[in-house]
């Protein structure tokens, strides 16, 4: 039995100008959130600290974990609570002696418990798998199978997010398979209804 229920962990849009701190402070407001990804493709680390202060300020304010994706010298910088990183981006370990013991580090695993066992062993807090179903927020070179997720779960206690495509509709199994955090993006912020609605109606599965 797992010691804590499956958790929502958002996903920023590329394009997080405008008005998406009121999205995002809407949405955090609708319900419990875990954690928030910084993800911005295609601008200097400057630009990018100023996008990312006032929403990590709203995450403050809400008690998420604000997560920078790829880049440990932003998230050094913004002195943020954790990383993301891709298999490209960099090793665990340099990580951790870059922002120290108490940030978050997790680690893109694909649809490989190998990976993420290596993952672990480096120091990793989480890992995830992914995709599991199609997406239009990136493009999918990996998919993922529920059995990852079932078997990661039964023999480590590292907790794993499950990304890719999820939405209320769909997100049930991955639930039930053992996932720890569903990682969310287009699902919440193209919600129909809104962002807040989005966060509602994945709640409802997870409480």
């Amino acid at each position: 039995m797992k010691e804590f229920p499956c958790q929502l962990y958002l996903i920023s849009p590329t394009n997080v100008g405008g008005d998406f701190p009121q999205i995002l402070e809407s949405a955090l407001s609708a319900g419990p959130v875990a954690a928030f990804q910084f993800r911005v493709k295609d601008v200097d680390q400057h630009e990018a600290a100023a996008l990312a202060e006032p929403l990590q300020v709203i995450c403050a304010a809400h008690d998420v974990a604000f997560i920078v994706n790829d880049s440990v010298a932003l998230a050094k910088r913004l002195k943020a609570d954790g990383v993301h990183l891709g298999q490209g981006d960099g090793d665990v370990r340099e990580a951790r002696e870059t922002l120290g013991p108490d940030a978050q580090i997790g680690v893109t695993c694909h649809n490989s418990r190998h990976l993420a066992m290596e993952a672990a062993e480096a120091g990793a807090d989480y890992v995830a798998f992914g995709a599991f179903f199609p997406t239009t927020t990136k493009e999918v070179d990996h998919v993922a199978e529920l059995d990852t997720v079932e078997k990661w779960s039964f023999i480590t206690e590292v907790p794993c997010v499950a990304i890719g495509g999820i939405t209320p509709d769909n997100a049930k199994p991955l639930i039930d398979a053992g996932a720890d955090f569903l990682a969310v993006s287009g699902a919440v912020w193209n919600y129909p209804q809104g962002a807040a609605e989005a966060v509602k109606a994945f709640n409802a599965l997870l409480a």
